[in-house]
């Protein structure tokens, strides 16, 4: 009966396996790692600038998952900012509220989120967010990785505040998708 059992459950995740959406469990590292509090382990502090001045910290990188998972603290300085409607095509997103106030919407719906606060962002459903508070922070999971450690290392290395094109143009290729203007917080 266990033989049995076994063998249903390789045949049922081999299609995950063959679409790339489970690591193989040898393809990580393997070893276990320390994210020190106000330190992004890979980059040091990705500092955005201009109108969304915000600086990021790279806790688990996808290239410690395999792509598999990505996790980023995010330290919002831009009150009444955020980003443009977009969605990612390949990852699902959580956001959880360490201090402050945001203001997301996902699809349709909107949402007031303070500190405390988690929302799920779910992959191909256009969703934005905005800054309400003064500061605030943040800590961003994305399952896959994709490329957004990449987005915000392309971001961080603009001499200029892009216009709107050039940050469509920077977010597909990093596999989103702007698809609306940034949210207005009143």
């Amino acid at each position: 009966m266990q033989r049995r059992h076994f063998i249903q459950t390789t045949l049922v995740g081999l299609p995950l396996l063959a679409t790339g959406q489970v690591a193989p469990s040898g393809s990580r590292q393997g070893k276990g790692f320390k994210a020190l509090a106000g330190e992004g382990r890979r980059h040091g502090h990705i500092k955005l600038k201009g109108v969304n001045a915000n600086i990021l910290d790279v806790k688990v990188s996808g290239h410690d998952t395999n792509g598999g998972l990505a996790i980023f603290e995010q330290t919002s300085l831009s009150q009444g900012r955020g980003t443009p409607l977009h969605l990612h095509y390949s990852q699902d997103e959580v956001f959880f509220v360490e201090a402050g106030e945001y203001y997301f919407q996902v699809g349709e719906d909107n949402y007031q989120l303070k500190s405390g606060d988690s929302i799920f962002l779910p992959r191909q459903v256009p969703h934005a967010w905005a800054q309400v508070s003064a500061t605030g922070k943040m800590t961003v999971t994305l399952q896959p990785a994709g490329k957004l450690e990449e987005f915000f290392l392309a971001l961080a290395a603009l001499k200029t505040e892009p216009t709107p094109q050039e940050i469509a143009r920077i977010f597909e290729a990093h596999e989103m998708k702007v698809v609306g203007p940034p949210l207005k917080v009143g």
